[in-house]
């Protein structure tokens, strides 16, 4: 099978001691690319230097994460803004909005999503959506401001079936990863409804690992845990299943 997984944070400090062995795996299991959204100033080199290591088997993106959003967010989008005018990148992202964790910079998340938003429509790549306890407020806000030319992902998709289906009348596609494992999700009844030419699959890597594995560190070569699984929602194989995500992604992020 030939796997792309379109939303691992490999480059962080939890695979330093093994992540060439990492890399490994992840080859022998079958994927062929893992695209790495960015997080802000503090980890923006360390995730270009290991990608370009990578040989270009890991891809970054370049955005401001959410919960990194503070007073000073406005610094943050000049640093990000300076990174995309030096070189090009396969998407903007990770951004969005988290109200899990604290609700004090809502407004600061708002506007810096906003701004990434416009920036991805005007360079015309995708926009990778974090959306943790506020998937109806991005979809409110992409509905009121109506930007054009936009498309993207939301990764960790974790909304509705009706939200489910507002997002990829949108133009977007949902990113699928450990959760659809879970067993009191709700995403296998969801995913069995939506059209499947909107679904890709991720890892969120090292975070939210399959059933089989809660409680370790999450990594790529799992993501044949999480095919297994969307085959059997779809009703096809694996195979199936792993042909028709990587077909997404690969025309999701102009990597065909």
């Amino acid at each position: 099978m030939k796997i792309i997984d379109t939303h691992c944070h490999l480059y962080l400090e939890e695979f330093d001691v093994d992540r060439e062995q990492v890399l490994a795996r992840a080859r022998d299991a079958g994927v062929s690319k893992i695209l790495c959204p960015a997080i802000d100033s503090r980890t923006h080199d360390r995730m270009l230097e290991i990608c370009r290591l990578s040989d270009g088997f890991m891809i970054p993106m370049m955005g401001l994460h959410p919960t990194s959003v503070r007073e000073d967010y406005q610094e943050e989008l000049k640093v990000v803004e300076r990174y995309l005018a030096e070189n090009k990148y396969l998407a903007i992202g990770e951004v969005g909005i988290d109200l899990y964790w604290d609700t004090t910079y809502i407004k600061e998340q708002e506007d810096a999503f906003l701004t990434q938003a416009l920036w991805a429509a005007s360079m015309g790549v995708p926009l990778v959506i974090h959306s943790r306890n506020s998937m109806g407020h991005i979809l409110d806000l992409l509905a009121k401001h109506s930007i054009k030319n936009l498309t993207g992902v939301f990764h960790c998709f974790s909304g509705t079936a009706e939200e489910a289906s507002k997002a990829i009348d949108m133009g977007f596609y949902l990113g699928i990863g450990g959760p659809l494992t879970y067993k009191k999700s709700n995403l296998p009844e969801i995913i069995r409804n939506v059209r499947r030419d909107r679904v890709v699959v991720e890892t969120d890597a090292p975070y939210l690992p399959p059933v089989h594995f809660r409680g370790k560190r999450n990594e790529p070569s799992w993501l044949n845990l999480v095919l297994q699984h969307l085959a059997v929602i779809w009703n096809i194989s694996a195979e199936e299943a792993s042909a028709i995500t990587t077909q997404n992604a690969q025309r999701l992020f102009q990597l065909i």
